[in-house]
């Protein structure tokens, strides 16, 4: 198989299994944290406040992505394959190619300050780096044979993940905020679920009991009713639909 079909190929593979990755890096960090210095990873309010910032500025990107977002773009593809009705290249994408695949960097990457290892950290961007490269090769050459000129014209002008501010186009469409809370509540609570866990843990490595931070309690909790509501009110009306989104 040639190298082209076969980076493709596991792309494609790995873009219906991108979920798992963050997962397993958590993992192997509660593992870290656990044999690593104790003392490393006492509680710290302005820390670990930052940290969730940095979450909360990969969220941010989505949500200014998929707010501009016409239907079947931006992420709405299927574990059967690739869907793209048209090709973005307004807003956010005109500054950057793949700004969902930018903000989950920084979202996971918040959790991953958590464990206070800078030896972690570069595993983990390398990791990234390197699952997320063949995914994002997979989708343009999806995009390329779907679009052809239209494609080969903007990713001429656009980055792939580091922003061009001189080449922002504003979007063609209005913010949707009702496509926000539709398509963004999960990432949401599970921003606040990571950070919990991983307080918990830290928690009992350093005690030996089970218990969660106060901070984090009434953070995931407010998290949590919001997720309820939102997921209630999808779920159960039509509220939140947005014609053509």
């Amino acid at each position: 198989m040639a190298l082209l079909h076969e980076f493709e190929n596991s792309g494609n593979w790995l873009f219906k299994r991108r979920s798992w990755l963050p997962v397993f890096l958590i993992i192997f960090g509660v593992f870290v944290m656990y044999i690593g210095n104790r003392q490393a990873i006492l509680f710290d309010m302005r820390d670990e406040l930052i940290f969730l910032g940095v979450s909360f500025f990969g969220e941010i990107i989505r949500i200014f992505t998929v707010g501009f977002a016409p239907k079947n773009t931006s992420g709405r593809n299927t574990v059967n394959g690739q869907i793209a009705d048209e090709l973005n290249t307004t807003g956010i994408y005109s500054l950057v190619r793949h700004p969902l695949y930018v903000g989950n960097f920084f979202m996971w990457m918040g959790a991953t300050l958590f464990f206070r290892s800078v030896w972690f950290a570069i595993v983990f961007v390398l990791i990234y780096w390197l699952y997320y490269e063949r995914i994002m090769f997979a989708e343009e050459q999806f995009l390329r044979r779907k679009f052809g000129e239209a494609y080969d014209k903007w990713s001429e002008m656009v980055s792939p993940v580091f922003p061009e501010f001189s080449h922002y186009i504003p979007s063609k469409l209005t913010f949707s905020f009702k496509n926000v809370l539709i398509r963004e509540y999960n990432s949401f609570v599970n921003i606040f679920v990571i950070f919990t866990l991983l307080d918990l843990f830290r928690n009992y490595f350093l005690s030996r009991r089970i218990y969660i931070t106060p901070m984090w309690l009434y953070l995931s909790a407010s998290a949590v009713v919001i997720w309820f509501v939102i997921r209630t009110i999808h779920k159960r009306t039509r509220w939140l639909v947005v014609k053509g989104r």
